[in-house]
């Protein structure tokens, strides 16, 4: 069984027992709790055909905790006006483990 989900702008595909690192939610979330996630599936699948209709998908998983990502600097440069700006930015993430997916 899969679950394609919408994290931060971007698409992750998951199974259960994967841990992944999505983009910080609004919310304070904190280690160990735990999320269901239904808003935010996009499709599923598991044995035959995949389900496009998110309806009826959701995915059960733990925080194990919040992270940083690598750092990626932004550089700015107008070649004959001695103008250079270097500014540096790491994105807040959350690292949770899918523990299963129902419904797909």
């Amino acid at each position: 069984m899969y679950a394609i989900l919408r994290a931060g702008g971007k698409q992750i595909k998951v199974s259960p027992g994967d841990v992944v690192r999505v983009e910080r939610p609004s919310d304070k979330v904190k280690k160990g709790q735990k999320l269901s996630l239904t808003d935010v599936v996009l499709a599923g699948g598991g044995e035959g055909k995949p389900k496009k209709d998110a309806s009826g998908i959701s995915v059960k998983a733990t925080v194990l905790g919040e992270v940083r990502s690598r750092k990626v600097l932004i550089f700015k440069k107008k070649r004959t006006r001695q103008y250079r700006r270097t500014r540096g930015h790491r994105q807040s993430m959350v690292e949770i483990r899918i523990d299963e997916i129902e419904g797909a």
